[in-house]
């Protein structure tokens, strides 16, 4: 029996408290807001049940396994009941996450805005998370039974920490293909750091701190938020030519999302837009992006296993199926529970 894809996400870890009110209060303001609840979160975790759900062929058969790295705060109730049942019952394997004493574990505190739509504001307080800063531990535990096919990151553990692991599985030695969501951002990326990445995915604001980072190696100029879409072809070039990324995807929330590729087998370069796919009724956009990533991830890892590396990966088709999934998961509530199986799909 051949063996399944693995994916490996390292990242964070959450308690989210999550409170839905008809407006955002204004300064020294009291507001009377709807409800609140408590939810397992973190961006890694999310993506590790993105990954995971998205695995899921059938209510019962897997066919990618999918693995999480991280930690939490010894003794912590929250990951006891909550947290790590969530992921386990996601089909993510939970053994390389630390329980590290005396810390709390992270947590985020989510005000969902009904009046805008369902658009959140987020609150980090990262805990244990911040711990995850044991380099080589960290590159020793991943690599233990061989470089995973696929391996996940994103920006809510300690910068150097990140900026390592990219630099170690970038590189020639661990090889592999890693999927970057630098989320929330770090101040600033150098380019270097992401020299020879797989897939970057990365949403609007974000691009836009891409392309100062740009801006500092080429003379080119920053668009706004609103004027960002007509440049992306421009920064993606430089993109794809200053660091040798493979992949990079653009999300742009309610008007779809942008791809462009390029071979380094062929030099070509292909490049899309796909727009978001039509919703009923937005509740909660929370969970939307990782849920993007997870399955995105999950394609990749398929493809990779298959074929060896990441030439020929269909990105538009996986994006397809990327954006369909988060689609269903903006019309739920909550973060991991919003995220749909990929048998849903």
């Amino acid at each position: 029996m051949a063996r399944k894809p693995i994916i490996r996400i390292i990242g964070s870890l959450n308690i989210d408290f999550v409170t839905l009110t008809p407006r955002v209060p204004g300064p020294g303001e009291t507001l009377e807001a709807k409800s609140m609840t408590v939810h397992a979160g973190g961006k890694g975790s999310n993506q590790a049940v993105a990954c995971g759900k998205a695995a899921y062929t059938s209510p019962t058969e897997q066919d990618v396994q999918v693995e999480m790295l991280g930690a939490v705060g010894a003794g912590d109730p929250y990951y006891a009941s909550l947290l790590k049942p969530t992921l386990t019952k996601s089909g993510v394997d939970t053994r390389y996450v630390e329980e590290v004493e005396g810390v709390q574990t992270g947590t985020a505190t989510i005000i969902v805005d009904e009046g805008s739509n369902g658009e959140n504001r987020i609150l980090f307080v990262p805990g244990a998370n911040h711990h995850v800063d044991d380099l080589d531990k960290i590159i020793s535990t991943t690599t233990q039974d061989g470089v995973p096919d696929v391996i996940v990151m994103q920006g809510e553990i300690p910068k150097p920490t990140v900026l390592g692991l990219l630099s170690t599985f970038n590189s020639d030695r661990h090889k592999t293909c890693v999927v970057f969501n630098p989320a929330p951002m770090f101040d600033t990326i150098p380019l270097s750091a992401l020299k020879d990445l797989a897939v970057l995915v990365v949403n609007e604001t974000e691009c836009l701190l891409l392309f100062k980072a740009v801006q500092e190696l080429r003379d080119i100029e920053t668009p706004s938020e609103e004027n960002l879409t007509p440049h992306l072809d421009r920064l993606t070039s430089h993109l794809h030519d200053l660091a040798s990324i493979s992949i990079v995807v653009v999300t742009l929330g309610s008007r779809g999302l942008y791809y462009s590729v390029a071979s380094k087998s062929t030099r070509q370069q292909a490049r899309g837009l796909i727009p978001a796919a039509k919703v009923a009724k937005v509740v909660d956009t929370t969970g939307a992006g990782d849920t993007f990533v997870g399955y995105l991830s999950t394609a990749l890892a398929r493809h990779v296993s298959k074929q060896g590396s990441l030439e020929g990966f269909d990105v538009q088709e996986a994006s397809l199926r990327a954006n369909e999934a988060a689609a269903k998961c903006v019309q739920r509530s909550g973060a991991m529970e919003s995220i749909p199986f990929g048998y849903e799909i």
